[in-house]
């Protein structure tokens, strides 16, 4: 998967240009605010129509503009293809090889992307929810199932609650809330083996990123903490004995609090390095680069689930980082297409081969490597 062309129409405070990338690293480079991260974000976009900044549709149209336009052209399913994004009146609408789709969701299985952004270090430090985003994220944009699988998960929950808290009105309700937990246990299951899958894939690349991120120094590992006590190696008939088990045995105390205690909704992934959790020990720049190792991590497992490597997103990721771990990210990162954005003229000049770009006030130029 690589971007080949990407042309910005009203985008941000981007000048209206197309720029040509290289199958390699992409330096993004200038001051703070000058719209590097908006070059990011628009590729984001393609990977399925939604930003990793939470913008709204308005904000990413330039303010004296009343629409926006992105297009792409790329390589990717052993063909080149093109995409366009227009953005206006609140709505966005996505044009994949000339036919219009039904909804940006049909990017997912065209163009495929793994982005690192400064919001991701909260992953480590933050509440469980940041994890299983994480998890969740990454699971919904390799198969379009799953989605729909989380999706309906979600629902059933809200709806379990919202009957938890009618119980206390209404006790005759009680005798209706197996009925929930049989579709919750069957959709929870289904979830939670999807999950545990995944943390053992991403686990066993993000352990060899980490060694190469580190020079050896350190080792990263993960362990998926399941509400239910499911553990790597169950059958998804195991798993579900499990989880009806503890509702069972949560029944009274969710009756009680009017919430559902047990499910994927609950679990958690512990990191650890060198046999360490990462949220109590590591510094900043230990978290920062397990982060990068589970994203490059991520990004393997997209390749070995879509059989061809995907974009590579990288945004204010060398700051923080020893010399030696951003010329792991500059210069060893290989068969994938990388976009870097960074400040320090430093780092440009740590670059050994690919292609500059350099970006003041909104404005894009082909900068040449020292």
């Amino acid at each position: 998967m690589r971007v080949e062309k990407l042309s910005f129409l009203n985008f941000r405070n981007l000048d209206n240009c197309t720029i040509e990338p290289c199958g390699g690293v992409n330096m993004i480079y200038g001051r703070n605010a000058q719209g590097k991260t908006n070059i990011l974000e628009a590729i984001w976009l393609f990977c399925g129509g939604h930003s990793f900044r939470s913008s709204g549709i308005r904000d990413m149209i330039n303010f004296e503009k009343s629409f926006s336009r992105l297009d792409c052209v790329f390589f990717g399913q052993d063909r080149e293809q093109t995409a366009t994004i227009n953005l206006a009146s609140g709505k966005k609408t996505v044009t994949v090889n000339g036919v219009e789709k039904k909804t940006s969701s049909a990017l997912i299985e065209k163009f495929c992307a793994v982005v690192f952004s400064p919001e991701n270090l909260s992953f480590i430090k933050r509440g469980p929810g940041e994890r299983r985003n994480f998890l969740d994220s990454a699971l919904c944009r390799e198969k379009l199932r799953n989605a729909v699988l989380l999706s309906n998960y979600n629902k059933l929950i809200a709806q379990r609650n919202a009957l938890l808290k009618d119980i206390a009105v209404k006790p005759v309700l009680r005798d209706t809330i197996d009925i929930w937990d049989s579709q919750i246990i069957a959709s929870g299951s289904r979830l939670i083996r999807e999950r545990l899958e995944y943390v053992r894939m991403i686990g066993e690349r993000a352990e060899i990123y980490h060694k190469g991120i580190s020079r050896e120094r350190e080792s990263l590992s993960l362990r998926y903490i399941s509400s239910v006590g499911a553990e790597y190696g169950d059958s998804l008939g195991e798993i579900e004995e499990k989880f009806a088990e503890r509702f069972r045995k949560n029944r009274k105390n969710e009756l009680a609090c009017g919430v559902t205690l047990t499910g994927p909704h609950r679990d958690d992934i512990d990191i650890l390095i060198n046999n360490r959790s990462a949220r109590q020990f590591a510094s900043q720049g230990q978290q920062r680069s397990a982060i990068l190792s589970l994203k490059l991590a991520e990004a393997g497992v997209l390749r070995d689930r879509m059989g061809e490597d995907p974009v590579i997103l990288l945004d204010d990721v060398l700051s923080e980082l020893d010399s030696e771990r951003q010329d792991f990210l500059l210069n060893e990162l290989e068969n994938c297409q990388v976009f870097i954005t960074c400040c320090e003229k430093s780092n440009k000049e740590q670059l050994k081969s690919g292609r500059i770009f350099l970006v003041s006030s909104g404005k894009i130029s082909r900068e040449e490597a020292d």
